[in-house]
């Protein structure tokens, strides 16, 4: 297989991604190695050749018993480089905190990434403390606030077909649903998930225009037995603020190393 560019891909290169990547979509459901070599078409002796290769490095982790395995340390800890690297999540980061001071919620900052948003940094709030969106979880784009603010952005011909995933009962499954939704969306000037992600949360989304079209987005949750016409109109108007002062930021930071 060649990329972009002519240059050729390494096989044993993507192998260990695509073993890296299976690893931490399990989670806390560990695998054996059999399940592994299975999932990603590759010979059980080959397959036991890298998970060992990766364990001594501490990619992957294994149990007292040696049968089992799971992503290892060292994903966290490149992953925390990725964060501390980033001159957009660095420049984020105070306003976040800032928005959380103003509003009492949780605040979110998330990365479009192919079909899903990458979750970059969270405030939660002191009186919700039901973790939902930590740091590094992916959810689809079309599920929540954070989502649907960096969809609208874009053209509705880059949506695929559907039927989408449902997270809830309230979750647009369908294409037609999802482009009305999106519509409201770029008339608003920002996104509204009403319990499409998970229930009893209401999200409040904004993409940041610092690129074209936006990959990262801002976003408030906020518990629905909490949110009454005012503090919904509390929050609109503090995470506009937020985000002018985050592009204004953005644009004054204009020699950063902006990755892509």
């Amino acid at each position: 297989m060649s990329e972009p560019g002519g240059v050729r891909e390494v096989k044993s290169a993507a192998r260990t991604v695509e073993l890296l990547e299976l690893l931490a979509e399990r989670g806390d459901r560990p695998a054996r190695l059999q399940e592994l070599a299975d999932e990603l078409g590759v010979p059980r002796s080959s397959m036991y050749a890298l998970l060992q290769t990766l364990i001594a490095h501490g990619w992957v982790r294994t149990d007292s018993t040696g049968s089992l395995y799971g992503i290892g340390i060292h994903a966290l800890l490149t992953g925390t480089s990725y964060l501390d690297s980033d001159p957009r999540v660095r420049t984020v980061r105070p306003y976040l905190d800032e928005a959380s001071q103003a509003l009492g919620e949780t605040i979110h900052l998330g990365r479009l990434d192919g079909r899903d948003v990458a979750y970059l940094a969270t405030r939660e709030s002191h009186e919700y403390l039901r973790t939902i969106s930590r740091v590094g979880r992916r959810l689809p784009a079309h599920v929540g606030a954070l989502g649907k603010a960096l969809l609208a952005e874009r053209n509705d011909a880059e949506l695929p077909p559907g039927p989408y995933e449902a997270a809830t009962p309230n979750t647009h499954t369908t294409r037609e649903s999802l482009t009305a939704d999106l519509a409201a969306i770029r008339a608003r000037g920002h996104s509204v998930d009403r319990e499409e992600g998970v229930l009893g949360i209401v999200g409040f989304g904004f993409a940041l225009r610092y690129d074209n079209p936006p990959l990262d987005a801002i976003s408030c949750s906020v518990p629905v037995v909490r949110l009454t016409p005012e503090h919904e109109g509390k929050i609109v108007a503090v995470m506009r603020e937020i985000r002018a002062k985050i592009e204004g930021a953005s644009a004054a930071a204009g020699g950063a190393v902006h990755w892509r």
